[in-house]
């Protein structure tokens, strides 16, 4: 609480206690520093869009119309039975007919229209040691061909690189590959000059900082991301990066202690998701590989530690990758897109609203477990919702932490495309901007008392 409220607090009534205006101040003075600390370093969810998933695919795969072209094997990849025969074997027990079919209509209109949301054009595992040479062109060649993307508009509302790790033996060539990418997209990008962007960015660039191991690391790159700005003209705090969570020691260090907090808190802001990766961090526990998952013991006691290390910062959280492919003979197919569907669904039961798909034939249980989660949920958290807004008396007496709860939720469905808008008014009563309110109000309260011009850098909407 501020020291505005408190004192409005102090001077709401007549009534008078024992403890005095004295007690009062020194209160404030003792908890000034906890004010400070809380405002500062856990200001909330931003309210803005998370994508559901990132997709990862080589550097040298990458083209502007990739996006589309995943979404139409993806529709090719379930083109014998149909979405709807898919959608059948992975719905939730109990789904309506009626259900299914607004859900497998969303999930198809999503997969002709937005089949990738997040794109990671990769310089690590993906792309290996082809040389400096190699290398160099491909970092170049990758930055204008975002940007052709963008121009276009074929691009992924979000985009951008993952680059080699800051070990010893990758680090000259990560940090060469991170700045000729955003060098290029800068000077030679033509975002700028085509009125796409102001600074010559995409607007939802991301950078991924891979296989982290301790904070030095990560402040590293915060340097290198300083370094950039000043040199290229680009605002200060524009350039922010996601850390792959992959190996032991970022859990518990050396010092006996997880560095996470290190890395969200003493990074400038700088960090905007932690990005848990499945098989690397199996493997740097010895994990054998036929028992490495996202849902082994070892991978949920991890994520627990990173969900608590960014819960109230703002800071995003992702789960990792299956490595099984809905590939092959059709009963290869049809468990693997059973095990995607049901692996999907548990990370968002979990909390973890995000995953990384590695096959166009992913795609397609991906938006599925994800629309019927929300669409599963939306009904019974509607009525709630209007209960608590229009002060119904109902058998479920919620509170205001509940009904952010509820309100994050849907919102969560209407960003991804779960929860049409007209089915969102028509079943709670409230309109997009009615509901951040609700979900995210301290970010709704400064949204609203800031410049109507976004900054730089901004999530898409």
């Amino acid at each position: 609480m501020s020291t505005t409220h408190m004192q409005d607090r102090k001077h709401a009534g007549t009534a008078e206690g024992v403890l005095g205006a004295a007690f009062l101040r020194r209160a404030d003075q003792e908890l000034a520093a906890t004010d400070e600390l809380l405002e500062r370093c856990f200001p909330g969810d931003p309210g803005t869009r998370q994508p559901v998933h990132t997709v990862y695919v080589p550097a040298d795969a990458f083209t502007p119309d990739l996006a589309r072209t995943w979404g139409e094997r993806a529709l090719a990849a379930v083109a014998d039975g149909g979405l709807q025969e898919l959608a059948t074997a992975v719905a939730p027990e109990g789904t309506s007919s009626q259900a299914q079919a607004a859900v497998v209509a969303a999930v198809e209109h999503k997969l002709r229209t937005e089949p990738i949301e997040d794109l990671r054009i990769d310089f690590e595992d993906g792309f290996g040691d082809q040389g400096d040479q190699a290398e160099d062109a491909q970092a170049v060649a990758a930055a204008q061909a975002v940007a052709d993307a963008v121009r276009s508009g074929t691009a992924p509302p979000f985009i951008g690189i993952r680059f080699k790790c800051f070990e010893a033996a990758t680090r000259e060539r990560g940090l060469r590959t991170l700045d000729l990418f955003v060098s290029t997209l800068v000077r030679s990008g033509g975002l700028r000059e085509a009125g796409v962007s102001p600074d010559g960015l995409p607007v939802g660039l991301v950078l991924t900082l891979p296989k982290v191991s301790t904070f030095a690391q990560v402040q590293v790159m915060v340097r290198a991301c300083e370094r950039l700005e000043q040199e290229l003209g680009l605002a200060h705090g524009r350039l922010r990066f996601e850390v792959q969570m992959e190996t032991a020691p970022l859990i518990l260090g050396v010092d006996g202690r997880s560095p996470l907090g290190d890395v969200i808190h003493r990074t400038d802001g700088r960090v905007e998701a932690l990005h848990y990766g499945t098989y690397d961090y199996s493997d740097s526990l010895q994990i054998a590989a036929e028992y490495q998952s996202m849902e082994h013991p070892a991978a949920d006691h991890a994520k627990a530690i990173m969900q608590v290390a960014v819960a109230g910062t703002g800071v995003r959280l992702s789960d990792g990758s299956t490595n099984i492919l809905p590939l092959g003979e059709p009963a290869q197919r049809d468990a693997a897109w059973a095990n995607h569907a049901r692996l999907v669904r548990r990370s968002l039961e979990h909390g973890y609203y995000q995953g990384w798909d590695l096959h166009p034939a992913q795609l397609p249980t991906r938006f599925l477990a994800t629309y019927f989660f929300f669409a599963e949920g939306f009904p019974a958290a509607a009525v709630r919702l209007r209960n608590y807004v229009e002060k119904v008396e109902s058998a479920v007496m919620d509170e205001p932490a509940t009904a952010r709860a509820l309100a994050r939720f849907v919102h969560r469905g209407l960003l991804c495309g779960a929860v049409p808008e007209d089915q969102l008014r028509s079943a709670t009563g409230l309109d997009p901007q009615q509901l951040v309110a609700l979900a995210h109000p301290r970010a709704a309260a400064g949204a609203a008392s800031a410049p109507t011009t976004p900054a730089p850098g901004g999530s898409p909407a």
